[in-house]
């Protein structure tokens, strides 16, 4: 029956933006999206799935879907994920993970909504130590 199936939160896990230091003048700035794993177990078979959409200037646009599968992240570790251009910014950017934990599924949505990728927004990104947007 629905009443049995255990609905478990994902806690422990973050998605993080940052840019990338040392950009090179004439070159598009660059960030990077990281998956942060802060339980101190690690998380296995984990897919994460990608994409931006919105509206720019009256018309809809969206990016193509991307994947990323990593076997394993161990506790307390920090993968990166993708680089992201800064354009991308004006659309609505989700990151859609599952990963299995103690022998259970767990999945979640990461959205950073048009307009929340900026400084005012900056906190310390755990493990790397810079600046960036971070969503738990």
């Amino acid at each position: 029956m629905i009443k049995d199936i255990q609905d478990r939160k994902v806690e422990d896990v973050a998605i993080a933006m940052a840019p990338r230091p040392g950009g090179q003048e004439g070159q598009e700035e660059l960030w990077d999206c990281y998956l942060i794993n802060l339980k101190e177990e690690p998380i296995q078979n984990v897919l994460v799935n990608s994409k931006g959409y919105g509206e720019v200037g009256g018309e809809k646009m969206a990016t193509t879907v991307l994947r990323h599968f990593f076997e394993q992240i161990g506790p307390l570790e920090v993968v990166k994920i993708e680089p992201i251009q800064v354009k991308l910014f004006s659309l609505t950017n989700e990151y859609w993970i599952s990963f299995t934990h103690d022998d259970y599924m767990y999945d979640k949505k990461y959205v950073f909504v048009k307009g929340s990728i900026e400084k005012s927004n900056f906190t310390t990104i755990p493990f790397i130590n810079q600046q960036g947007v971070m969503i738990r």
